[in-house]
């Protein structure tokens, strides 16, 4: 028979916990002010030509604010998905195999996202 501070000894945080809920917490604040920034933008420039959407993205600021959007949104994406997975996949392997796939996934579109991006600030 143990006691149950006994059962708990040794097993505390792993004290990573704090860093992935305040990264969570930051990309929230900057997706929910970029993604406001867009949809103004957006509904600014309803009927507007693709020409005029191109030359929007011209902007430095525009390009810029955008690369964050996407990257932002991704990395959030990311955290939330882990933080499931965690909290929900029990076999190891599994899970960080799952983890990996969903890794490598954000990459890919926060790389892609960027790209396309750039490519049409800079008349690519």
């Amino acid at each position: 028979m143990q006691a149950a501070i006994g059962k708990v000894r040794s097993r505390g945080s792993a004290r990573s916990g704090a860093g992935t809920w305040k990264a969570q917490r930051f990309t929230a604040i900057a997706n929910l002010l970029l993604v406001l920034w867009f949809v103004v933008n957006a509904i600014a420039m309803a009927g507007s030509a693709y020409a005029e959407w191109v030359a929007w993205f011209h902007s430095p600021l525009t390009a810029a604010l955008m690369i964050l959007l996407v990257l932002s949104t991704c990395y959030h994406a990311r955290i939330g998905l882990q933080e499931v997975v965690e909290d929900y996949v029990h076999h190891e392997i599994g899970k960080v195999a799952i983890l990996v796939g969903i890794t490598l996934v954000a990459a890919l579109l926060a790389t892609a996202g960027v790209v396309s991006v750039l490519m049409i600030a800079l008349g690519g």
